[in-house]
């Protein structure tokens, strides 16, 4: 598809204890997982990291952010500002099992929107989120203003909202399971369970 992909590995991991990027599951790292599920759709994909060192094994395109320290929304800026497409797919590194048939679908619902926003149980999931270049602009009138809110920003868009019925109809697995998050290590543990059964 012409369109990129954008993983997320900023955040300190602080709840985790340890890099959530790089977690294991059975032979592959948690960003390994996330980058081959992408790769089955996506042209190109893009790893936003402050420790691009550590993840030169990936062999993708890695940048940094150009606001370090201001949280997911500078993530958001310098993938879409790396990025060589208008269409794009964020994801954030403690999504393991991301669809890539659901991100396709939700880059090709942005037509004329700035953003296509998945909604699960009333909450809003922007980090995985369709987004067009031209929101780095908008991310980097927000954090110069000091506002690091990705809702905040999203209000002065045009975003396209999708809840569970619109998501359901382009994706065959559980939505709780897409878009769960592993926070702590406990939920990390459910998350290799859930990995193993769908070997």
């Amino acid at each position: 598809m012409k369109a990129g992909a954008i993983i997320l590995s900023g955040g300190k991991s602080s709840r985790m204890g340890t890099n959530k990027a790089l977690l294991k599951f059975a032979e592959k790292t948690n960003v390994e997982r996330i980058k081959d599920e992408l790769k089955l759709v996506f042209d190109d994909i893009i790893l936003v990291t402050n420790d691009p060192e550590i993840y030169q094994f990936l062999n993708i395109k890695t940048v940094t952010d150009d606001f370090p320290g201001e949280g997911p929304l500078a993530g958001i800026h310098a993938g879409l500002e790396a990025s060589d497409y208008e269409e794009n797919f964020i994801v954030a590194c403690d999504m393991p099992f991301v669809s890539a048939e659901l991100a396709e679908s939700l880059v090709k619902a942005l037509k004329h929107h700035d953003a296509v926003i998945p909604v699960v149980e009333g909450r809003q999931h922007p980090l995985f989120a369709a987004y067009q270049k031209r929101v780095a602009s908008a991310a980097k009138e927000s954090i110069e203003k000091g506002d690091l809110r990705i809702r905040q920003m999203l209000g002065g868009l045009d975003v396209r909202y999708l809840d569970e019925e619109d998501l359901q109809l382009y994706c065959e697995r559980s939505l709780d399971l897409v878009f769960f998050n592993m926070n702590h290590p406990e939920e990390y543990e459910h998350a290799k369970e859930w990995a193993e059964k769908e070997r």
